[in-house]
């Protein structure tokens, strides 16, 4: 298997050599940059498999450049910030980052987090590529492409926390999940206190085909246990 390539993306020189090493020490192949053009000189002249970026960067900043990233490619993203900002955390899910940390942070975490999500988005690349089409109250899920596809016939690519708790729900209709469930399914990480990822992925599913998100017609909350699909699937 191919060794995975991590884009370091920080403008602050001793904090990206800091990583550059940190990645290099745990085996990997490790390219930096320092702004967004950078970034995206080195997206097209390297297969990356996982970017490493900081929110605060000169020019566009990191949530504006995670936004224009997850457009166009699937790549693993852990986002840096120096403020323990629960908006930054927020919108950074909202735009699709798969984690966050917090500087200053634990190295050992961040190469844990980082390894963790690419055991699941570069070891396993099969389990995703070889499966059936899920069809659901009009809606259609292809799980191969992972396009959300509307009754109008309007398809929008699923980032891989949404595919993930959607298929999940599909999967088994009518069960409830809990929070603890599904984000070990989405990240392969365990819940953490006051963690919104899942409310957030959840929030960002029912966008997609609730015509009214405080009365969701397909995703169910069960308050106090977690969530449900209640929609019907079609054969």
């Amino acid at each position: 298997m191919q060794t995975p390539v991590i884009l370091i993306v920080e403008d602050e020189e001793v904090t990206r050599l800091n990583l550059v090493s940190l990645f290099q020490g745990e085996g990997y192949d490790v390219i930096e940059a320092i702004n967004g053009e950078e970034m995206n000189q080195k997206l097209t002249d390297n297969k990356v498999s996982l970017v490493v970026m900081d929110i605060n960067l000169p020019g566009k900043n990191g949530l504006i450049l995670a936004r224009e990233l997850r457009q166009k490619e699937n790549i693993g993203l852990i986002f840096l910030t120096g403020r323990d900002s629960e908006v930054d955390r927020i919108l950074g899910l909202e735009i699709g980052a798969d984690d966050y940390l917090t500087k200053p942070f634990n190295p050992r975490e961040l190469t844990i987090r980082a390894r963790n999500l690419l055991n699941r988005t570069v070891a396993q690349p099969v389990v995703e590529e070889h499966k059936s089409v899920v069809k659901f109250n009009g809606w259609t899920l292809d799980e191969n492409s992972r396009n959300l596809t509307s009754p109008k016939n309007v398809a929008r690519r699923l980032p891989k926390g949404e595919y993930r708790a959607l298929r999940l729900m599909l999967d088994t209709p009518g069960k409830i999940f809990t929070r603890e469930q599904l984000i070990r399914h989405m990240t392969g990480r365990d819940l953490r206190p006051n963690d919104r990822t899942v409310d957030v992925t959840i929030r960002r599913i029912r966008k997609h085909f609730e015509s009214d998100a405080d009365s969701p017609e397909l995703i169910s909350t069960i308050h106090g246990e977690g969530y449900r699909f209640v929609g019907k699937l079609e054969k």
